[in-house]
């Protein structure tokens, strides 16, 4: 199947870089590359472009997409792992920094992956297809309590605890191995009455993505150590799809900009706040109306850019 890319807001992403054309840049999300290729095109052959991504099927259609391009370092590998990535390419500091957080049109759209409620597959949900945890070991070994509250809390779903009573009434009959097995349970266990807010799996299978790519817990960190990435003046743009994703960037950036978080009945400040730059988006920067109707996908994203010292 061929890898299928939309970037989402890319101009917006590109000139909230400031690119400038002999710097070295990083896209920590590659997938299909779609962002990566017009920062390539804004580089000189002293320019250099470090492309991450922990789906090594993303990493093979990125070559393919950038082949006429010299100046590429393609990494296997997770974001979240910047520090290390950089230390071992012998590179100190960035220009700039760009993640595209959350699943990609072809990952959600390959069937065999798992990540789509729709069809029948095996449950799996991996990104990066060598790592041990997948969909069905989460769905067929997590207590019932971790299972509910990962639910609600990555899904927002207000019926986590049913239907993650009726998942594991489910496996103690049978294992649960297929996408369609457990669509059949969400949809049994949501009121025909509440299943008009799209399809009444989507937030179960995004909880459970999010659970098997740990997608959420190392974010705020993985931001923080992204800025430390940065020359001055470099530029962190991140895009998130999800409100806790939004959350953890927005409340990363805010430390990184110095602001004291003490309580304000102390008498002096103990955060130990220290400024490291400064938020250019005060508010996050939505896709146009236009890229809304014509992708989907980027209904609910959100660009947060954040300039170093």
């Amino acid at each position: 199947m061929e890898f299928k890319h939309y970037p989402v807001m890319l101009q917006e992403c590109i000139e909230g870089l400031k690119i400038k054309k002999d710097g070295i840049y990083v896209d920590g999300t590659l997938g299909g590359a779609g962002h990566s290729k017009e920062i390539a095109k804004k580089l000189s052959d002293k320019g250099k472009l470090i492309g991450i991504d922990r789906d090594e099927e993303a990493l093979k259609a990125a070559k393919e997409n950038l082949q006429k391009f010299q100046n590429i370092i393609y990494i296997h590998d997770n974001h979240d792992n910047i520090q290390e990535i950089l230390k071992d390419l012998k590179i100190q500091k960035v220009d700039g920094i760009l993640l595209d957080l959350g699943v990609s049109s072809y990952q959600l759209d390959e069937k065999n992956r798992g990540f789509s409620y729709l069809g029948e597959n095996e449950l799996d949900m991996r990104m990066d297809k060598t790592q041990e945890l997948n969909a069905k070991i989460v769905i067929n070994t997590y207590p019932e309590e971790k299972l509910a509250n990962l639910i609600y809390e990555y899904g927002e779903e207000r019926f986590s605890r049913q239907i993650a009573k009726n998942i594991c009434e489910q496996r103690k009959q049978k294992e649960i191995t297929t996408t369609k097995e457990l669509v059949e349970i969400i949809e049994k266990t949501i009121p025909k009455s509440k299943q008009k807010d799209g399809h009444p799996a989507k937030r179960t299978f995004q909880a459970i993505r999010i659970e098997v790519n740990n997608e959420i817990k190392p974010l705020y960190q993985t931001v923080k150590n992204c800025i430390e990435c940065l020359n001055s003046e470099g530029r962190l743009c991140i895009i998130t799809f999800h409100s806790l994703e939004d959350r953890a960037v927005k409340n990363a950036y805010i430390e990184a900009s110095g602001k004291c978080t003490c309580p304000s009945d102390l008498p002096y400040c103990v955060c130990g706040a220290k400024k490291l730059g400064k938020i250019i988006t005060k508010k996050p920067i939505i896709p146009t109306e236009k890229e809304r109707e014509e992708n989907s996908r980027s209904q609910s994203a959100k660009l947060r850019i954040f300039e170093k010292i």
